[in-house]
């Protein structure tokens, strides 16, 4: 674990800004300003003291830290140094889609405080109550190990997606987003951002998007989706029980196989052709569930017809693709210049394509 700090490193966290006409902006804007942001915990009532913090969480757009004070501890999620298209990373919308699904039921973290304001440190952000727990990716913590715990991993988080696709559509959920038309937007959407995103040409791309619009499915029913559900972004009070649900910034309304699709697609699996995308190298490990057992469980548990789902798994790979190219492209134009996943990009979204491509195969030959 990272040890907490109380001292600006000068780059990413600073006690103030410069001040004045002769104050020099730096460089790279920090992503806290200590002063502004203690008067804003003053403000929602966090206890006095000194303030510590740590980054927490391994995404690569926004951005979240663990803060204590006063024997406080919240945790501050904001998006990451601009620029970046206007309405993507909107740490206030995520913040409305937390509250409305906890309102629900479903397991997230409780939103305590919402700063609209980008001069407290930058960005607008939100405080939520830190949630304690283990986030599996590529190790397994202590307790987590054994082979009966390895599947009481995963079902518990092909359980919880079938919860949350089973929150009804009412109330402050009713206005998460529009579920007609979901999949047509999602293809068009990404298929204009390609151009937006990358300076190379990887045809393949390109050509997707064209396969995918004409072979989509009919979407059987709406849900909330959540859009980058994976299990890197569950954090477990054990391995049969899933302690909360985070990163909501993509979640919406739409077809709920689009979550099934990604968590297949980012579930490692021995034998298959590595990408940017296996987010779970641990899965790779014996013991583990296989992907037809995650589509099967669900499937059981929900009555869904998951017979097209490897158009979903396209879907949802040709969309990596495209928001990893973003991610080269910044990294290329000096704006990441710490990141050490961004280079292999260069052959990551060319692998990406190329698995979407096959799962897109899959189901035009109508194969899971």
């Amino acid at each position: 674990m990272t040890a907490l700090a109380s001292a600006p490193d000068g780059v990413d966290v600073v006690r103030a800004l410069p001040a004045g006409d002769d104050g020099a902006a730096p460089a790279r804007p920090p992503l806290l300003v200590l002063e502004p942001l203690g008067r804003f915990l003053d403000g929602v009532g966090m206890p006095a003291g000194e303030l510590a913090w740590r980054r927490i969480g391994d995404g690569q757009a926004n951005v979240t830290y663990e803060l204590r004070r006063g024997g406080d501890r919240v945790v501050l999620r904001r998006g990451p140094r601009p620029p970046f298209p206007p309405s993507a990373h909107d740490m206030l919308r995520e913040a409305r889609v937390v509250a409305a699904v906890g309102a629900a039921g479903v397991p997230v973290p409780v939103v305590r405080a919402v700063c609209d304001d980008p001069a407290v440190v930058g960005a607008p952000f939100y405080l939520m109550e830190l949630v304690e727990g283990q986030v599996v990716t590529d190790h397994l913590p202590a307790g987590f190990d054994g082979r009966g715990a390895r599947a009481d991993l995963v079902h518990a988080a092909v359980d919880a997606l079938a919860d949350l696709h089973a929150v009804p559509l009412d109330g402050d959920v009713a206005g998460l987003g529009r579920p007609d038309g979901y999949l047509d937007r999602q293809v068009r959407r990404f298929a204009q951002l390609w151009p937006l995103n990358t300076r190379r040409s990887v045809p393949l791309v390109e050509t997707l998007a064209g396969r995918l619009a004409a072979t989509r499915p009919a979407p059987a029913r709406a849900a909330v989706v959540h859009g980058d559900y994976r299990l890197g972004n569950l954090m477990f009070a054990a391995p049969g029980r899933v302690a909360a649900i985070l990163d909501w910034e993509m979640a919406t309304l739409g077809d709920p196989l689009a979550d099934l699709g990604y968590l297949v697609a980012t579930y490692s699996a021995p034998g298959a052709a590595p990408t940017p995308m296996d987010l779970t190298p641990v899965t790779a490990g014996p013991g583990f569930p296989t992907r037809t057992d995650l589509v099967d469980r669900y499937a059981a548990r929900t009555g869904a017809d998951v017979g097209e789902l490897p158009w979903y798994e396209a879907l949802a790979l040709w969309k990596s693709a495209i928001f990893c190219e973003a991610i080269y492209t910044r990294w290329l134009d000096g704006q990441r210049p710490d990141d050490a996943f961004a280079p292999a990009l260069a052959d990551g979204v060319p692998a990406l394509a190329e698995a979407a491509a096959h799962a897109l195969h899959r189901h035009e030959r109508g194969s899971r």
